[in-house]
C-alpha cells in the first residue's frame, strides 16, 4: 500500500525531514501511536526497505505499508538460546546482544513469530548459565516469564547432560541419585543414569552453582562438558548450537 507521501504536499518544504512516525500518521491518517505499533511490526517501508524505528528521520523518501499490515501492540517475547559453552555468562545483557540477532534465528522455528527488533530490546537473561556450560539458556522480556523462573527456581526440574570420563560403581550412581555424592554436603536427590557410554543424564530441582560438577568429582569422574536441556517443561529441542527459537504458544515453564 503506497500513500501520498509528497513533503511538499503535505506542507513540508522538499527535502525537510522528520519522524517516520509523524510522516505515517499524517499519511494514512492514524494517530502517531497507532503509526509507531505499524514501524516497530516491521509493517513499513522506506524506499522499499523494513524500518523498525519510529524515530527514523524521513525526507523525500517513499513511505509505504507492506500488504497485511496491522496496527497492534507487540507482545513481550521470551527466546531460547542454545548457547555454546564458551560464552561470556558474566554479563546477561552483553550475552544477548551477542547471541541473539535475526541472524541467529532458527530457521525451523515451529512458532511463526516473525524476528522483530523490538523482540531484542529489554531482554532479561533468566538462570544464567555458568562459565564452561553450555545449552538452553532463557532470555525475556516478560515479567511473568521472569517472575516464575525467579520465584520458582527451585520447583523447577532441569535436565542436564553431562559428559564425563571414568567409570561408577553402583553405589556411587545412588549417591549421586541420594545428593551423598560431595562429602559434607547434602544436596537434593536426582534422578541419574547413562545416556551413553560417556554421558550421563541429571534430573533435579533446586540446583546450585556448580553443583553438577561437584557431584561427578565426588564420585571420582572427570567432567568435560554441562549441557541444559530443559527448565519445567520447555526443552531446548532441536534448536542447533549458536541459534534461538521463540516460546511457543502454549509452551510453559
Amino acid at each position: 500500500m503506497t500513500m501520498s507521501d509528497t513533503p511538499s504536499a503535505a506542507g513540508n518544504a522538499p527535502g525537510a525531514e522528520e519522524r517516520l512516525s509523524k510522516r505515517l500518521a499524517r499519511l494514512l491518517p492514524c494517530s502517531r501511536r497507532e503509526a509507531e505499533q505499524y514501524i516497530a511490526g516491521a509493517w513499513v517501508l522506506v524506499d522499499g526497505r523494513v524500518v523498525e524505528e519510529p524515530q527514523f528521520k524521513v525526507g523525500d523518501q517513499r513511505v509505504e505499508l507492506a500488504p497485511g499490515a496491522r496496527a497492534e501492540a507487540i507482545p513481550p517475547a521470551t527466546l531460547l538460546c542454545h548457547c555454546p559453552p564458551d560464552h561470556d555468562a558474566a554479563d546477561g545483557a552483553a550475552l544477548a546482544r551477542s547471541r541473539i540477532t535475526p541472524a541467529t534465528h532458527w530457521g525451523e522455528d515451529p512458532s511463526g513469530r516473525r524476528p522483530l527488533k523490538a523482540h531484542f530490546r529489554g531482554l532479561a537473561a533468566m538462570l544464567p548459565l555458568m562459565p564452561g556450560e553450555g545449552g538452553l539458556q532463557v532470555f525475556t522480556q516478560d515479567r511473568g516469564v521472569a517472575r516464575r523462573l525467579d520465584e520458582q527456581v527451585a520447583r523447577l526440574e532441569q535436565e542436564w547432560l553431562v559428559e564425563v570420563r571414568g567409570t561408577l560403581h553402583e553405589e556411587q550412581m545412588e549417591a549421586l541419585r541420594r545428593g551423598s555424592a560431595v562429602p559434607g554436603r547434602r544436596l537434593a536427590p536426582a534422578r541419574v543414569s547413562w545416556q551413553s557410554e560417556t554421558r550421563l543424564r541429571f534430573a533435579l530441582k533446586g540446583m546450585v552453582p556448580g553443583q553438577l560438577e561437584a557431584m561427578c568429582t565426588g564420585v571420582g569422574l572427570t567432567v568435560l562438558s554441562v549441557k541444559r536441556l530443559r527448565i519445567g517443561g520447555v526443552s531446548l529441542g532441536r534448536v542447533p548450537m549458536g541459534e534461538w527459537r521463540y516460546l511457543k504458544p502454549g509452551e510453559r515453564f
